[in-house]
């Protein structure tokens, strides 16, 4: 709980963004850490309360407050306000395989349910957990934990992101030999080809990445499992006592309206990998679309819709101009109705600030080009019921519109189609919450591909409870966590 007194005392204080005239001149992280002594006093402000909403309610259901992997935040407060680094790594471990990933991406449902959040200084657990994972890198205690016993079981996971990768490491430990497909040349999904590098560098990941391979997690890159010329799903079922599918939700949500096939008009997800793999030195393998000396229009005001900004801005876009069809949040949230729930409220990310435009309750009714290629938008204000507003239309120049209106369920051709498992009504693949079994015997699903297009957090949650189930399935118990 950290110091008694401390919220009393001490001021919250995070961490800073380098300035924007400075970041925009590269791909690097920009966040400037904290020092040791800010740090213990931020741990100390962790109060005594009587109901810690932070760790979170153990559920499952979208909203609920608190972290998803129900990290033990006042447990490593205390520890940090005490000196005890080390053993703060090992609590944070406890439950969250990757907090150098949420560390730096996850929104932090912890802190908007901290009971400090009520008069809006909550406590800085975002950036003591990332603190304390690097530290721990920094120190060398993060070590491969190779099992001890194998089991002589076999586990094949598809797909290496993160809820792939929890479910891998979890596995490994139990002492199974785990096998991980991935179709892209390195781990990390959408961490890897979908966060951009200012936000979470490269590295971050391969260091994780070495940590499992020393504990016998073996990779697969460029393995497409169910793709042209890639693996036969069935065949896993052959080879494998438990077949694991994590290979996220990618089939973007599409506008179709009159001038969606002129050159220019991209989704999100064709634009940002390219960027990631131009500083990963990998070869791009497509037609470069760059932002450069462009007016960009993003259509979408959420996550993806920010990397497109910054990304946009750091090509040198002449101007960028985000769009969301939804009305424009209250500044504030009103607490009494909303705490400790995860609030609507007006957000602005690093990016957004950087210099994009952003409307709200604007809808695109069509696109304009010359010569095959895009020039302008037309768009409408929208209602509350996101009917036009006659008298509201307007013409916004665009040479380059990135479609940013997130995922509508996992990719059904190749993989799932020739597997055969149930999908639910949105087109999810279909398992059970209890035991995250498919319609398949010894097939599992876990992560975006299982709950639909979510936070990291969730994915990471969703690859650790599939990890017991897998292993309980496997040996009739299991002592993995839960």
């Amino acid at each position: 709980m950290g110091k008694v007194t401390g919220f009393l005392e001490i001021e919250r204080h995070d961490r800073k963004y380098a300035p924007v005239a400075e970041r925009l001149k590269h791909f690097q992280e920009f966040v400037v850490p904290l020092s040791e002594k800010e740090l213990r006093d931020q741990a100390a402000r962790c109060m005594n309360c009587g109901i810690p909403y932070c760790h979170g309610t153990g559920s499952a259901a979208p909203g609920t407050p608190g972290c998803p992997v129900n990290n033990q935040i006042p447990d490593w407060n205390d520890l940090i306000y005490n000196g005890n680094w080390e053993e703060a790594s090992r609590n944070l471990h406890s439950t969250n395989n990757f907090p150098e990933f949420t560390g730096r991406i996850c929104p932090a449902p912890c802190e908007a349910s901290c009971t400090l959040n009520i008069d809006d200084n909550p406590v800085t657990i975002k950036t003591i957990e990332c603190a304390i994972v690097d530290k721990a890198f920094e120190q060398g205690w993060i070590k491969p934990e190779p099992a001890a016993v194998k089991t002589g079981k076999k586990v094949a996971i598809v797909g290496a992101g993160p809820a792939g990768l929890a479910a891998a490491q979890q596995l490994a430990r139990a002492g199974h030999e785990v096998h991980v497909y991935e179709k892209h040349a390195k781990a990390g999904g959408l961490l890897r080809y979908g966060i951009p590098d200012f936000k979470m560098e490269k590295g971050i990941i391969d260091r994780r990445i070495a940590q499992m391979e020393g504990e016998g997690v073996v990779f697969h890159y460029g393995a497409h499992v169910g793709g042209k010329d890639g693996i036969d799903p069935k065949s896993l079922l052959k080879d494998y006592d438990a077949v694991a599918l994590t290979g996220g939700a990618e089939a973007p949500r599409d506008l179709p309206i009159p001038g969606r096939d002129l050159s220019g008009v991209y989704y999100a997800m064709d634009f940002l990998p390219q960027q990631n793999r131009r500083v990963g030195n990998e070869p791009v393998n497509a037609t470069d679309i760059l932002a450069g000396g462009k007016h960009v229009v993003v259509i979408g005001g959420g996550d993806t819709g920010s990397d497109c900004i910054g990304t946009s801005l750091r090509q040198g876009a002449l101007s960028v101009t985000q769009l969301e069809i939804m009305p424009a949040p209250p500044e504030r949230e009103n607490k009494e109705l909303t705490w400790p729930n995860w609030p609507l409220k007006m957000r602005t990310s690093s990016s957004q600030a950087e210099g994009a435009v952003r409307e709200f309750a604007v809808l695109t009714q069509k696109f304009e080009g010359e010569n095959g290629a895009v020039k302008k938008m037309h768009c409408v204000r929208v209602d509350a019921q996101f009917k036009p507003i006659p008298g509201t239309e307007f013409v916004l120049d665009a040479d380059l519109v990135l479609l940013a209106m997130g995922f509508v369920h996992p990719v059904h051709e190749g993989l799932l189609k020739s597997l055969g498992v149930d999908l639910d009504p949105r087109g999810n693949v279909k398992a059970n919450l209890s035991d995250y079994q498919t319609s398949l015997p010894k097939v599992f699903s876990a992560g975006d591909m299982r709950r639909g297009q979510s936070l990291v957090v969730w994915a990471i949650r969703e690859g650790r409870l599939c990890a017991q189930a897998v292993d309980k399935f496997l040996m009739g118990k299991t002592e993995l966590p839960r």
